[in-house]
């Protein structure tokens, strides 16, 4: 059988890592697959290792759907995967028109990808599962509200937005202040599309884990170590780090997995949580959201070509799931990638994979 898949924002890093993933599982499952990818950016979309690819508008603009039914009856898709965020929300939101094409897709509800932060702490809060505390801005004056209920340094960023979109530690309310009116100024944001919250100096963690119909299929934790470009970076943050070593840590698969419950009632698709640890170790979740982390298939393909087996990737199970397929080996829970193992990328110098009794591995 040969697979017909397109892929959304394939230029893209995330999306180009899941098109590698993609391609070792097939290669180890001896199986075709065509892959169709597409990109707003003509210049990334000649990165991944595509069949055919397409330039297409941005999601926001009305033709972006009709270029994709086009492109899917030209090639007859069967399945289709929209890798950013904000374009999965807008297939997500149209899932009729794609369904009368006979398309397969495995999304969350649109609701669940890339949702409101202050949305997500306040169910979060309901649940009892433990948030940073934060004020969300309306106007400038919430900024001293914030400075008068929590001890500086602070932390603000925007309420939408991945990256760690217009973030910044702040000492004081005049800081705070003035970045909100720079960017306001620079037509980046506007005044109420800010949070600021307690700054949490502890490890930064991210859990990922694969969802069907309610059901937890797997999931892994890792520690993020270094970030690409810090040094020219205002918050030291960049989105997706560059060193970054898994963890296995009972307390965050329970916040994790009990996050993920709380954004939906029937968890469906990829998820992905962030969670910052205080000065005495606390996790904090920060956000929650039903979308891929750009390093979790290149973590799945790590794996994957180090012991020869697609058990360990995602991006090729995840396939599998959405053409409602049996995976023929049982997934732990918790834990998919053992402890220890460092994966350690830059621009323009590859991937490697440290492993915890001094091995090395060169995957890209």
């Amino acid at each position: 059988m040969r697979r017909r898949i397109l892929i959304t924002g394939s230029g893209g890093i995330g999306g180009a890592n899941f098109v590698r993933a993609l391609r070792e599982g097939a290669k180890l499952e001896n199986e075709e697959i065509e892959l169709v990818g597409t990109d707003y950016n003509s210049y990334h979309l000649e990165l991944p290792d595509l069949d055919y690819r397409y330039q297409t508008p941005k999601h926001t603009d009305p033709k972006f759907l009709n270029t994709l039914l086009s492109i899917i009856r030209k090639h007859k898709i069967e399945f289709l995967h929209p890798h950013p965020s904000v374009e999965a929300r807008v297939v997500s939101e149209n899932k009729d028109l794609f369904k009368k094409e006979g398309v397969l897709f495995y999304l969350p509800r649109p609701v669940e990808i890339a949702p409101d932060k202050e949305y997500v702490r306040k169910i979060l809060s309901e649940r009892g599962i433990p948030v940073p505390k934060t004020v969300k801005i309306s106007q400038m004056e919430d900024v001293d509200r914030a400075f008068s209920e929590m001890n500086p340094p602070l932390w603000i960023r925007a309420v939408r937005g991945a990256g760690g979109r217009l973030s910044l530690m702040v000492r004081s309310p005049e800081e705070a202040k003035c970045w909100i009116k720079l960017n306001v100024m620079q037509k980046r944001a506007n005044v109420d599309d800010f949070i600021i919250h307690e700054y949490l100096p502890g490890r930064d963690i991210a859990f990922d884990s694969l969802w069907y119909k309610g059901k937890l299929i797997t999931s892994y934790s890792r520690a993020r170590l270094e970030y690409p470009l810090r040094h020219i970076s205002l918050s030291g943050i960049t989105g997706t780090p560059s060193v970054a070593i898994t963890i296995e840590d009972d307390r965050i698969n329970k916040i994790g997995e009990e996050a993920v419950k709380a954004l939906s009632p029937e968890p469906h698709g990829f998820y992905s949580v962030d969670i910052k640890e205080d000065a005495q170790g606390r996790p904090f979740v920060t956000e929650v959201d039903g979308k891929w982390h750009t390093t979790a298939p290149l973590w799945g393909l790590s794996f994957a070509k180090i012991n020869k087996i697609n058990y360990y990737n995602l991006t090729y199970v995840y396939i599998k799931l959405g053409y409602n397929e049996q995976i023929n080996y049982s997934l732990p829970k918790y834990n998919l990638y053992p402890a220890g193992y460092t994966m350690v990328r830059q621009m323009d110098c590859g991937v490697i994979i440290l492993g915890p009794e001094g091995e090395k591995w060169r995957i890209v």
